[in-house]
């Protein structure tokens, strides 16, 4: 239920506003479609090329989800041992630094020499998608209170450990004071993470280039620029704007779920 109905009735007012603009524009100036096709024009193509383009779309929005989930994978992994850990941090954290700070656009056609073309499109969009949930799930776990740290060790440390129980007092320390301190922070990097995993995905699409049979949403573009086709190229952005938008509405929904019952970034707000 919507609590502020402006909140959606006002993007669809500007956005049929524009779009009905848009239609009126192309018509009246004759532009032709090579230049700027109108919106019914794409709408059309879309119908017409769905077979293809569709086909198009399941492969971006395959390699999207996997470099997502692999990103979660490793992030957080990474992160947890960063943070356990001052010397894997010192070891390791410059290196994904130096992967982050570099363009994917310099490393994709390194990656297309030594891997095959799959292997590479998911590659680049994991290395895009990967700093992002690392970097925050790490803030998050280093800015638990200093005073519950102490309580934590307060009621639960003896006052001689072993080497195992100082591992245990640890692990449970994350798991019931860092890790849902954390939470917040990784949903707001999940969040980033979603849409740069599009892009990588579509960058690396474009520097696969000419590969062709099987690829993804980028390669259409790319293909129905050389063809100036352009109503097909404007219908293949339609389609990778609603996936972005898409996958940040499920991810915002997610946070919403997880967050809405304790945290005051997802709860109601007064007027």
């Amino acid at each position: 239920m919507i609590r502020n109905p402006l909140k959606l009735v006002l993007p669809l007012a500007v956005f049929v506003t524009v779009i009905a603009a848009w239609e009126v524009y192309v018509r009246a100036a004759e532009v032709p479609a090579y230049v700027l096709p109108a919106p019914s024009l794409i709408a059309a193509t879309m119908r017409t090329d769905w077979s293809l383009l569709s086909a198009s779309l399941m492969v971006t929005l395959k390699t999207t989800l996997a470099a997502l989930a692999l990103a979660v994978v490793g992030g957080v992994g990474l992160a947890l041992a960063l943070s356990l850990s001052r010397i894997v941090e010192y070891s390791l954290y410059p290196f994904a630094v130096v992967l982050q700070v570099t363009p994917v656009i310099a490393i994709a056609p390194l990656l297309l020499i030594y891997m095959p073309q799959d292997a590479a499109v998911l590659a680049c969009a994991w290395l895009v998608a990967f700093f992002p949930i690392l970097s925050n799930t790490m803030l998050g776990l280093q800015s638990v209170d200093r005073n519950l740290l102490d309580l934590f060790r307060l009621y639960g440390v003896p006052a001689q450990r072993s080497w195992r129980a100082r591992i245990r007092s640890r692990l449970k320390a994350l798991w019931y004071l860092r890790g849902p301190a954390a939470l917040p922070a990784f949903l707001a990097g999940l969040r980033i993470a979603g849409g740069l995993s599009l892009i990588g995905a579509v960058v690396a699409e474009m520097a696969a280039g000419s590969a062709g049979a099987g690829s993804g949403l980028a390669y259409r573009i790319i293909e129905s620029q050389y063809r100036l086709n352009i109503p097909r190229l404007f219908a293949a952005l339609v389609l990778l704007a609603m996936m972005g938008v898409t996958l940040f509405l499920a991810l915002s929904a997610l946070t919403t779920v997880l967050l809405r019952h304790w945290h005051e970034s997802a709860l109601p707000r007064e007027a």
